[in-house]
């Protein structure tokens, strides 16, 4: 369980590491922008694309390393009164729930990905749309994974003597 979880941790600071870079790169290019145009009245005609699509980078970046941290949409008002046991059970069968979701949604961008790969479309300076949007699929995927590491240790919890528990 040990090697997993060491996995988890490289595979978060690695989301974590290019959340910042693509979070620097949308700041500085938004402020280029607004100098650019406010004091000269001219801008990058491929910033704004780009920006947009640095977006949807971070967000799903941002839910991957949500998920790894257990900050990702949850109603926790009935299993904070439930014993450990029982906690954890829930919180597998939720995050089972969760992970066939990410998996639905991943199949479906797949699709998606693999329609804008054929079709040829380019984003700006020469990327392609593909590239711009591989995320989408590869987002869920590390979802997917963050989802199965959870399941895994709450499954530990679960089967764990009493006294080998956390309180």
């Amino acid at each position: 369980m040990s090697f997993i979880r060491t996995l988890d941790r490289l595979l978060v600071k690695s989301e974590t590491a290019i959340l910042v870079l693509f979070l620097s790169v949308m700041i500085l290019l938004s402020f280029a922008q607004v100098f650019l145009r406010n004091v000269w009245g001219i801008g990058f005609l491929w910033a704004d694309p780009l920006i947009r699509h640095l977006v949807i980078w971070v967000g799903f970046l941002g839910a991957a390393v949500a998920t790894h941290e257990d900050r990702h949409i949850s109603i926790d008002a009935i299993t904070r009164f439930l014993p450990p046991r029982i906690k954890s059970l829930a919180h597998i069968l939720t995050s089972v729930f969760a992970l066939v979701v990410c998996y639905f949604l991943a199949d479906a961008a797949w699709k998606f990905f693999i329609d804008e790969k054929i079709s040829g479309e380019e984003l700006v300076l020469s990327i392609p749309l593909w590239a711009a949007i591989v995320i989408i699929p590869v987002g869920y995927g590390l979802m997917m994974i963050h989802f199965l590491v959870k399941i895994a240790e709450h499954a530990v919890l679960l089967f764990a003597r009493p006294e080998a528990r956390p309180q």
